[in-house]
């Protein structure tokens, strides 16, 4: 029996893993398709079909690093998902590294059995809803699910009050796909200290997820984008979504909702233009108290003003006029941004 999700853009069919006379289980959950020898292309493409447990927190709102709407267009295929990032200095590089690390030694400490899933799982009343496991747990009562995760020195902080809120969104809806009743987080904090936190099945928590998440995916069934935040990652999503004008005019006059954001924008910039001129002046006093010092220590803290190290920039205007053919050789064409400006009456 095959699983077919659809949106505006795109149709594709889950199998799954093995040929069966019935749906073949993890839990409660549906093993949709095994992600053995999955190129992560391919795992991508599968994945936006629905929303996945990483995704859960952004569907609902609630992802500090990534808008409702940069995710409403990944699923609607305006923009493609990331592929993570290779580099050798990249978080998601070492957390994948350090994933069978994290679950050997979670292994170790606990005593329990850990092992792969290898499949992209989907519940079975809500097809939309799809997991991804980072390893179960064999033969336990208490716990039946693994999270592995990494952090390094300066997120470490995120985890001083246990496990961040988009997390624990992560992990119940991974519990409300599978069925389970207990997660347990291990995280590796700055490379060298190892904490393991059990999280819980919140069966009203995972009514309020499955809602919103329900939500959201409306919205990608019917493209119907969410509203934007004040996020970077909806300013980049609208840039996305809107790279060029069309040197045409919108008559907003009577559209109340426009004009009462219109009028708070007005008021709001001139309380940071009044802020703006008040640090300027409390910086230069500051910096007149200073003079040639490097530090200066406060009773409520210390400054910094020192002197960057000489770099080497490239006279563009003089190369274009003494070596033009050089420099038509290495330019290239940068297409414009589109500009916000604010012009009251």
């Amino acid at each position: 029996m095959s699983h077919t999700f659809t949106n505006n853009q795109s149709t594709l069919s889950i199998q799954p893993s093995q040929p069966n006379t019935s749906q073949r289980k993890y839990g409660h959950a549906i093993r949709a398709i095994s992600t053995n020898q999955m190129d992560e292309s391919l795992w991508l493409k599968y994945r936006n079909q629905g929303i996945g447990s990483s995704d859960a927190a952004t569907a609902c709102g609630l992802n500090p690093y990534k808008s409702q709407l940069e995710l409403w267009m990944e699923k609607t295929g305006r923009i493609q998902p990331t592929v993570s990032d290779l580099s050798e200095d990249s978080p998601l590089t070492w957390g994948t590294i350090l994933e069978p690390i994290v679950a050997e030694h979670y292994a170790k400490r606990t005593g329990h059995k850990v092992r792969r899933v290898n499949s992209i799982l989907q519940h079975g009343s809500h097809p939309w809803m799809l997991a991804n496991l980072d390893r179960e747990i064999v033969g336990s009562d208490e716990v039946q699910i693994l999270e592995c995760k990494t952090a390094g020195v300066h997120s470490a902080k995120f985890w001083e009050n246990g496990v961040p809120e988009y997390i624990q969104l992560q992990v119940q809806h991974q519990l409300a796909v599978t069925g389970q009743q207990a997660a347990d987080v291990a995280v590796l904090i700055g490379g060298q200290k190892l904490d393991i936190h059990r999280i819980e099945r919140d069966e009203a928590l995972i009514h309020q997820l499955i809602k919103l998440e329900a939500a959201f995916w409306q919205r990608v069934q019917t493209d119907t984008p969410p509203p934007v935040d004040a996020s970077s990652s909806s300013a980049n999503a609208l840039r996305q979504l809107y790279p060029h004008d069309n040197n045409e005019q919108i008559d907003l006059t009577e559209d109340n909702e426009a004009n009462q954001h219109f009028d708070e924008l007005l008021q709001i910039r001139d309380q940071l233009a009044e802020l703006s001129e008040k640090e300027s002046l409390l910086k230069h006093q500051l910096q007149a108290k200073m003079g040639d010092n490097s530090l200066a220590l406060l009773a409520l803290g210390k400054l910094s003003w020192r002197q960057a190290k000489p770099s080497n920039v490239l006279d563009s205007k003089k190369l274009k006029a003494e070596q033009p053919d050089v420099f038509n050789q290495f330019s290239k064409i940068r297409l414009g941004s589109r500009r916000f400006l604010v012009q009251p009456n």
